[in-house]
């Protein structure tokens, strides 16, 4: 017997809001869904809470802004928490900036299970937007969650760009990297898109990567959204021949449900036809190695 899980992975409209409420009816109808469809584990997009943004003074700087975000974390908590425990799922929370130690800003991915546990992963590495105009800084801590399904890790959006941390959650035991993104323009989503592809068939691990699409005019930070949910896994003869399990409509609002059959993934990391998380073991000593030669 096989064991399955039923990921979604959300292409999250955003769209102005009038009230906290509002915000909250949306999300909650998207996790009802989900639950209809006997989704296990829901993910959410990175910024998809930047909807909250239209409460505030939009014409003030970015930063002063983000902070208004960061003050809204317990409430947005106690939302998550509380559908995720109703309807009986995972939920990553895609992401909401956070406040740190000494009022230093984050950006916060918050994991909620369906017995009321929480935990949370902060982006590692800041875009030149994040940094410059939003003044949110970089956490410092990889984290692997554990699971009834199974073990996974989270790459916020630019993380997916750094194959050195997909490469350490896979060999700690993570079947699965979560990739919440935020891109505005199509080159931003295929970089985050191609590089997601790259760490699902390196590491030979599903990963489940949810976008924005939609737009708020009005917000600099999210005034367009350009996005196509995915659920990818590596290439070889178990799973889909392009790797791409499922995927959205381009910039759609809508959801992406696959089911993922972690024996066959876990089955491939020994008798696959190429074993490269394995075979990534004498890459370090390849390195260490190293000889310049000229031509």
């Amino acid at each position: 017997m096989h064991e399955r899980l039923r990921v979604g992975a959300l292409q999250y409209y955003i769209r102005p809001v009038t009230g906290f409420d509002q915000f909250a009816d949306q999300v909650e109808g998207l996790v009802a869904t989900a639950a209809d469809y006997g989704v296990q584990l829901l993910v959410f997009p990175e910024y998809f809470t930047a909807q909250l943004l239209t409460l505030g003074n939009i014409r003030r700087p970015m930063a002063e802004q983000a902070l208004d975000l960061a003050h809204q974390v317990p409430r947005f908590q106690e939302l998550m928490r509380g559908l995720a425990m109703r309807f009986r799922l995972y939920i990553v929370a895609g992401s909401i900036p956070s406040l740190g130690d000494a009022g230093v800003l984050h950006n916060d991915s918050f994991v909620f299970g369906p017995d009321g546990g929480s935990s949370w992963q902060g982006k590692l590495h800041m875009t030149r937007w994040e940094r410059e105009e939003w003044k949110i800084q970089p956490r410092r801590r990889l984290r692997i969650f554990t699971a009834p399904f199974g073990r996974f890790a989270i790459s916020i959006c630019y993380d997916a760009e750094f194959p050195e941390l997909a490469r350490a959650a896979a060999r700690r035991g993570a079947d699965l990297l979560i990739v919440p993104s935020c891109t505005d323009d199509r080159q931003g989503f295929l970089r985050v898109r191609y590089c997601a592809q790259a760490r699902a068939i390196e590491n030979q691990m599903f990963v489940v990567h949810a976008c924005t699409v939609g737009s708020l005019p009005m917000v600099p930070a999210v005034s367009l959204n350009y996005g196509q949910a995915s659920v990818l896994t590596p290439s070889d003869f178990p799973f889909a021949r392009d790797g791409i399990r499922a995927e959205g409509a381009i910039n759609q609002e809508m959801m992406v449900v696959a089911e993922l059959d972690l024996d066959d993934l876990r089955r491939s990391r020994e008798t696959g036809t190429v074993l490269p998380l394995r075979d990534s073991s004498t890459t370090s000593e390849v390195l260490s190695d190293l000889e310049e030669v000229s031509v």
